[in-house]
């Protein structure tokens, strides 16, 4: 998980998708730009859809949240946008998780790895 908003904001890596990049690319690119941590996507778990403001501009966001399994790296957060990052335990990211659709998320990749 990862920390911002002055650590006071726990959730997962997620970053905007570049141009001729596919959704799972952007994913493990961003697990990796904010983390350092290195995977492979296993399957999709969910979209989220919100709303948030930049200024006065109303920004309508989708994030696909995927289940990646760990292959390499030794966590180090990211300097510019990254407060802390952590590995934790399922059940105690579903419990730090910020918002409810990322607890909801972890709850669904919590059934699919059966813990």
């Amino acid at each position: 998980m990862i920390a911002t908003h002055g650590g006071k904001r726990w959730g997962l890596p997620k970053g905007h998708i570049r141009r001729g990049e596919t959704a799972e690319a952007a994913a493990l690119r961003e697990i990796a730009e904010e983390t350092n941590l290195h995977g492979a996507v296993e399957q999709h778990i969910t979209t989220i859809e919100y709303w948030f403001r930049v200024g006065g501009l109303h920004i309508h966001k989708y994030v696909d949240v995927f289940l990646v399994r760990y292959l390499h790296g030794d966590i180090r957060p990211q300097e510019t946008e990254v407060d802390d990052a952590q590995w934790v335990d399922i059940d105690d990211a579903i419990a730090r998780a910020s918002f409810q659709r990322e607890r909801d998320a972890l709850q669904s990749a919590k059934l699919i790895i059966g813990k």
